[in-house]
């Protein structure tokens, strides 16, 4: 008798948390951005949040954790209770601090639970108006007879907008100088001004610069080119066949974050990617939409952490 009474007490217990992981979102939702505001991964994450508040009927906080390229906030969220009202927007930086960093307080691999891959933005390689080159070839002309003494911004060293170039330097057999800031705000507005020569910076963050004629968009790092950006080619098309990346992002959660609240957000962020709205924003910052299953997003940022890792450790990149 006592054990059947055990055994209707637990499987009630278990009925009772299922039907409370059903109701998630009871409460607003912290999505902690891991990057300054204004910058071009919380354009996107914002554009999300809208849209998962308007599904969901409770509000999605966008907190800004910036510093250390994206680990405080990642750390922040790794330590956080696994309940789904804590969820990291990540950025290629969840595959990118393994390699760069000898310590972490976090194990990216252990200690969050993938939900949905949301969007990936290209990158542009971007130059002065005064470098006198009008396609990736006469750059690549210009900065062979000026070696090493071209140097190019990014938003912090070890950031995919400084891993990028350094990849791109490296497949069209240039070098040049890096100049690190904290953030693109800074990098771009010491581009404008010509302190530095050239960057490899997010398409989003970048629109606004290259239709005002302060910056000339040379090439973009996607498979194909961007609707936003039509007569400007691919590196793949002119110069590298093959060559693509991207500041991809994502949302990840706590490991240990219950499946059924992982199951439901992942739903709620692929319904909104395909939402009108979203897809007009998104489009109008030159993202592309993703989506994904928790596993295809797990695998990706496997795949991820191993490629970045090789051009990392081929490029020498450490910031212990």
């Amino acid at each position: 008798m006592r054990r059947a009474a055990g055994v209707a007490l637990a499987l009630f217990a278990l009925a009772g948390a299922s039907s409370a992981h059903a109701e998630w979102p009871e409460r607003p939702v912290n999505l902690v951005v891991p990057f300054p505001p204004g910058g071009p991964t919380d354009l996107v994450a914002r554009v999300l949040a809208k849209q998962l508040t308007e599904q969901t009927g409770q509000t999605f906080v966008v907190e800004n954790k910036g510093g250390a390229n994206g680990n405080i906030g990642m750390q922040a969220v790794a330590a956080a209770k696994a309940d789904g009202y804590t969820v990291l927007y990540n950025t290629s930086s969840i595959a990118l601090s393994p390699n760069l960093y000898g310590k972490l307080a976090f194990d990216p691999a252990k200690d969050f639970t993938a939900v949905s891959s949301t969007a990936v933005i290209p990158l542009v390689l971007l130059t002065h108006p005064s470098i006198p080159a009008k396609d990736v070839a006469g750059f690549v002309d210009y900065a062979k007879r000026a070696p090493g003494k071209l140097s190019y911004g990014s938003a912090g060293a070890g950031n995919v907008t400084h891993l990028g170039a350094v990849l791109l330097l490296r497949e069209l057999g240039l070098e040049a100088v890096h100049v690190p800031y904290r953030g693109s705000a800074p990098a771009m507005t010491d581009l404008i001004g010509g302190q530095v020569q050239f960057m490899t910076n997010t398409l989003n963050d970048s629109l606004g610069f290259i239709r005002e004629g302060k910056l000339k968009a040379l090439a973009v790092t996607s498979k194909a080119r961007s609707d936003q950006l039509p007569d400007v080619p691919t590196v793949a098309e002119t110069l590298k066949p093959g060559f693509e990346i991207g500041a991809w992002q994502g949302v990840v959660v706590p490991a240990g974050t219950p499946q059924p609240i992982v199951d439901k957000l992942n739903a709620e962020i692929r319904r909104a990617l395909q939402s009108p709205e979203m897809l007009k924003q998104l489009k109008a910052q030159g993202a592309q939409p993703l989506g994904s299953s928790p596993k295809e997003y797990a695998d990706y940022i496997r795949a991820e952490t191993q490629r970045w890792g090789e051009i990392v450790r081929a490029a020498n990149v450490r910031l212990d």
